[in-house]
């Protein structure tokens, strides 16, 4: 069962009605003790990582998953969800995250190398190039183009880039991973074939061993 974490500020009609659309009966819940009950946890979000991780604080929920993460269960963690997975945000001031992925959270500078100004946020759809196209998240997703809203984006480490496109002319990270923790900047709900794809492999992934998860 998918259990997906409500902090009031998560897009949750639009992942669950896409975890139904595949077949799934995912529930919401903001109650450590129901989310436990999960085989799989999704972390969606809309807004600023400070506000994220405040609510997430107040919840007990930031300690909560990252127990969860340290077990082994799958995580995913979807547009400001994923970022929360990183170390820091410079958003409205230093904030740190989560800390189970490693990288920071910087906004979009608004100006290429070369001086051209490109518009923030960065809205629309864009191809994606396949840095990891083995891991499992990406099985059977055909190239095509995802869906994006989001004014910051994740310095990531180079190891945990599954998936990027570009804007201006900055890497964007647009799916993370590193054993049982995902994550997408885009939504994959609203991303057509390609992110109800990635869904699918995430809704059928197994649990990962906790030595391996470490």
């Amino acid at each position: 069962m998918i259990g997906i974490v409500d902090y009031g500020m998560g897009n949750l009609h639009s992942v669950t009605k896409g975890l139904e659309r595949i077949g799934h009966s995912p529930f919401v819940s903001e109650k450590i003790e129901e989310l436990e009950k999960a085989s799989k946890i999704i972390l969606p979000g809309v807004g600023s990582f400070r506000d994220g991780m405040r609510e997430l604080k107040d919840r007990g929920l930031d300690t909560f998953l990252r127990d969860w993460a340290e077990t082994g269960r799958p995580l995913l963690g979807i547009c400001l969800g994923m970022q929360l997975l990183f170390e820091e945000s410079e958003e409205n001031g230093p904030t740190t995250g989560l800390s189970l992925l490693p990288g920071h959270v910087v906004r979009f500078p608004g100006k290429t190398s070369t001086g051209q100004a490109y518009k923030v946020p960065h809205m629309g759809w864009n191809r994606l190039k396949f840095q990891q196209p083995d891991h499992p998240i990406l099985q059977e997703v055909p190239t095509g183009h995802v869906y994006f809203v989001h004014s910051y984006v994740v310095n990531a480490a180079e190891s945990v880039l599954v998936a990027s496109t570009e804007y201006g002319d900055q890497l964007v990270p647009a799916v993370v991973g590193r054993n049982n923790v995902w994550g997408t900047q885009f939504h994959p709900e609203k991303s057509s074939v390609l992110g109800m794809q990635m869904l699918r492999n995430f809704a059928n992934v197994v649990e990962v061993d906790q030595e391996v998860a470490k």
